[in-house]
């Protein structure tokens, strides 16, 4: 499971990991959440783009989008298989950076977030899958989904999912959908090597998408409520969703 992340490093640094050959300006997002614009990185035409689209695939079959469920995240098991994602797995696949993501440690009624990153602090890159969905009126809307795969031993005591993380040698056959067939492309997706990553508890202001700020990814500190730094400068409840620009 994958319902929230962060994109914070310098669009320079992104363009040289996933070398894509456009030049896009964009600014730190520590809560980037389902229906938001997020990054993705796909071949045209044979080359690496960059492109903003929505957060929940929306398949091209589908009549109405007000009947079809959000999907923001798919099981690298049932990838070729579901409907939803069959064809996307064989012709449309991507690259979604990220510096970091969240899951939800369950304690009793509780749920403690915590925050997931390389141990090195560096970006990479989800597997992802994208679609283009044309309405009756010839609207057209670009959107994607995030692979998951079952947790490795560090995130299993957190969640038995998480997100399918590609290293930099498997971005080229990941994307090369001419060549590498979709049965070949998810013999990538597996839980992230042992030793990759590191995680540590953070604060549940990261649980409203309204919050944005780098106090969402520092390590939990339980002190009095007025002393928090994520409480003092949470932000007013909003009915609208943030966007990556």
């Amino acid at each position: 499971m994958c319902g929230r992340y962060a994109l914070i490093s310098s669009p320079e640094l992104i363009r040289r990991l996933l070398a894509y050959l456009d030049q896009p300006n964009f600014p730190l997002r520590y809560n980037i959440a389902p229906t938001q614009p997020v990054a993705i990185v796909r071949l045209a035409e044979g080359q690496r783009r960059f492109a903003l689209v929505r957060w929940g695939l929306l398949p091209s079959w589908v009549k109405d989008p007000r009947t079809f469920s959000l999907v923001i995240n798919a099981r690298a098991e049932t990838l070729n298989d579901k409907p939803a994602f069959r064809n996307a797995m064989k012709r449309r696949r991507c690259l979604i950076p990220a510096d970091g993501f969240y899951e939800w440690k369950a304690e009793g009624d509780r749920k403690r977030p915590c925050f997931v990153r390389m141990k090195d602090g560096g970006p990479f890159a989800f597997a992802g899958l994208w679609e283009t969905w044309i309405g009756p009126n010839g609207e057209e809307m670009d959107s994607a989904v995030i692979v998951t795969v079952p947790a490795n031993s560090l995130l299993r005591p957190v969640h038995d999912r998480m997100p399918a993380i590609l290293e930099p040698a498997e971005h080229v056959p990941w994307l090369d959908s001419d060549h590498v067939d979709q049965k070949t492309a998810a013999m990538l997706l597996k839980p992230a090597r042992e030793g990759l990553l590191e995680f540590h508890e953070v604060s549940t202001a990261v649980n409203r998408t309204a919050n944005d700020g780098p106090d969402l990814i520092a390590p939990f500190s339980a002190g009095p409520p007025e002393t928090s730094p994520a409480r003092r400068r949470r932000a007013k409840p909003s009915r609208r969703q943030g966007s990556l620009f």
